[in-house]
Parts: structure tokens; C-alpha cells; sequence
């Protein structure tokens, strides 16, 4: 094995891979039947803590029926919303005014994406994150990234949508219809920036009027099925590193968040939205991940609210108003673009990005 360890080399399979264009689903259409070294998990992972975890904790579900009409709901449903992003750092929401036939256009257009010609999709393969291109299409935004320890087993697409929209002609004929929900997915960013701004006990546009709805991307995962998924991750632990995640996932399951020293499968809804969001440990920065399967391909839309490609010089530090010399500042201040820079060199490496901001 030994032997094996040092012929192994690990840069040219990557290259190999990535040049493809086609990503994890080519391997799949090319007929593969062991997975490529680059996909394998570490033998320091535990392989139980793959196997998915079936707990009778209660993953929290809000609904925002209301929540906007009625004073008294508004301020349970502000509550709930502290008692979640406290305990859990996600919550799903239902009765978030997104109609399901839209939630289900969006799933079935990344699905589309992935599932057209080869020839077609290897036009939007690109590993240029500058923000020029309307959709950036890869597998693995981290694959060449050193610390990563592994390739995980998903294909993503990152199509910015504000504050610049592309127009339709712009994007993938498959993707056409995100657009259609675009004015929708801003609504419920605010709704939910103004809860969790009242949760924090601020102004309710205090996270708006920082501009943590300036900016939206909406990234499109596929993970192929495999018959051995016990030797491969969908995606690798890690803490997101935006303002807020409102993840879109479909019927088969596969993402699980960290709670209380346990891996807790996040129920499939497909009325359901979750979310997640980073704070200066006010709220905890839920650390989650999502398994590979043999079922069938898998499908999940996140929308990203983030700054991240935008030319902006804000920086971003412990709101102010919430520190204390009981609660001083734990994080120093930084700049979105630094921030995302830092994620991206170090990848999904299993390591909080937020420990190198850490003072």
C-alpha cells in the first residue's frame, strides 16, 4: 500500500478530471466502475459517520404565515427564529410565499443543466471566479485547492443574479427561468434579514442597511448517484461563507448538519426552504455536509446572499451595537473579497474560515 501511496499522482488525476469538462456525471456517463483515487475519503474518516443518521430531534420548521400582518405571530415566529440559529444555526421555513411550481422550475432547470448534451454544457465550464461570466460551471471550486482532502462527488454551476441580472439570452436555456424568481427570492432575503435582525435585538433593517441584500447568486448542484457512496462525499463538512443560505433540495435527501456531537439528517421538503446564516457566534455557524447516494441524482439550488463578486470596499466586523465587555469582539474586520479569497485558497478542507479571521 505503501508503494502505491507514493506512485500515486494525485495532481495529474485532477488535471486529468478537470480537463473533461464533463465533471463527476461524465465519470458516471463514461461507465466508471471504481471510484478515481481523487474521490476517496481519507482513512481517517470514520466510514459509520457517513451512514446517515436517524435522530428524534426535531430539525426546527418555521413558518412565516402572517408574519407580516400580525404583531403577535411576528414576534413567536422572531423567537423561534433566535432559538434556532442559536441551538442549530438552520432552520427550514414553509409559507414563505414562493409558489411550490416555482421551487420545482428552478429544481427541474438545474437538473436540466447538468442532464444536456455534453458538447453544449462544456461551453460554460470555466474556473475563472472574476465575476465576468454570467454562469461559471465546474466540478469542485476547490479542486486543486492544497489542504482539500478530498474531490467531492458534485457538479455546480454559480449564476450571479443581482444586483445585475443576466438577461435570458445569457444563460442556459435550462436556466432561463430563474429570472422568474429572482423578485421573490429578494423578498424573502429581506423578510428573513429583518428577522434575524430583530432576533439580534436591532433595527429591522440593521442587516439590510449593511448591504447584506445587495448581492444574490443562485448555485445549482447535481451529485450523481453511485453504487458505493460509503467511499465518496457529496460535499465535504465545512461552514458556509455568506451572509445567508437559502437552500432549495429535492427528494433525496442527503444533507446533514452537525448538532450536539451528531450528524442530523435534515429532512427533504419539497415545501420546505432551509437557511443558515454566519454571526459573531451570536448564532452558531452550523457546520453540515451532504452524502453521497446510490438512489439517483440528486438536485439542490442554494441562493446565496453575498457580496462576494461585487467591486465593493465594506467591511464587515462585530455589529457594534451587540458588543459588551462581557461580549467583546471575536472576529477582526474584514472585507467580503478577502473573505471569499481566503475560502477559496484554503477549499473545503473541514476547517471553519472563520478561525482564520479569529482575534
Amino acid at each position: 500500500m505503501t508503494g502505491v501511496q507514493q506512485n500515486y499522482d494525485r495532481k495529474s488525476e485532477l488535471i486529468s478530471f478537470d480537463e473533461t469538462k464533463t465533471g463527476v456525471k461524465g465519470l458516471v456517463d463514461s461507465g466508471v466502475t471504481t471510484v478515481p483515487r481523487i474521490f476517496i475519503l481519507p482513512l481517517s474518516e470514520n466510514k459509520k459517520t457517513i451512514e446517515p443518521t436517524f435522530s428524534k430531534l426535531n430539525f426546527p420548521t418555521i413558518t412565516l404565515e402572517g408574519v407580516n400582518q400580525d404583531p403577535f405571530r411576528r414576534k413567536k415566529v422572531i423567537q423561534e427564529v433566535n432559538d434556532a440559529l442559536e441551538t442549530w444555526g438552520f432552520f427550514q421555513i414553509v409559507n414563505h410565499g414562493i409558489p411550490i411550481s416555482m421551487l420545482e422550475e428552478m429544481k427541474k432547470g438545474v437538473k436540466g443543466f447538468f442532464e444536456q448534451d455534453d458538447e453544449v454544457k462544456k461551453q460554460w465550464y470555466t474556473r475563472d471566479s472574476s465575476g465576468k461570466y454570467k454562469l461559471v460551471y465546474n466540478s469542485n471550486f476547490d479542486l486543486y485547492a492544497i489542504d482539500a482532502p478530498v474531490t467531492n462527488w458534485r457538479d455546480t454551476f454559480y449564476c450571479p443574479m443581482a444586483p445585475n441580472p443576466p438577461q435570458p439570452p445569457e444563460l442556459p436555456s435550462a436556466c432561463r427561468c430563474f429570472d422568474r424568481v429572482l423578485k421573490q427570492a429578494m423578498n424573502l432575503g429581506i423578510c428573513l434579514f429583518e428577522l434575524i435582525s430583530e432576533a439580534l435585538g436591532l433595527n429591522p433593517n440593521h442587516l439590510i442597511d449593511m448591504g447584506c441584500v445587495e448581492g444574490l447568486a443562485i448555485l445549482g448542484h447535481y451529485y450523481p448517484w453511485y453504487p458505493q457512496p460509503e467511499l465518496a462525499i457529496g460535499t465535504y463538512k465545512h461552514t458556509d461563507n455568506n451572509f445567508i443560505t437559502i437552500l432549495l433540495q429535492d427528494h433525496i435527501g442527503g444533507l446533514q448538519v452537525f448538532h450536539q456531537n451528531h450528524w442530523i439528517d435534515v429532512p427533504p421538503n419539497p415545501q420546505a426552504l432551509v437557511v443558515n446564516l454566519i454571526t459573531n457566534d451570536k448564532f452558531v455557524s452550523a457546520e453540515h455536509r451532504v452524502l453521497a447516494n446510490k438512489i439517483s441524482p440528486r438536485v439542490s439550488v442554494a441562493s446565496f446572499f453575498t457580496t462576494g463578486k461585487l467591486q465593493t470596499s465594506m467591511v464587515y466586523e462585530p455589529i457594534k451595537d451587540l458588543l459588551s465587555d462581557a461580549n467583546p469582539a471575536k472576529y477582526r474586520s474584514t472585507t467580503v473579497e478577502e473573505y471569499e479569497n481566503h475560502v477559496i485558497s484554503k477549499g473545503l478542507n473541514g476547517t471553519s474560515a472563520l478561525l482564520h479571521f479569529k482575534i
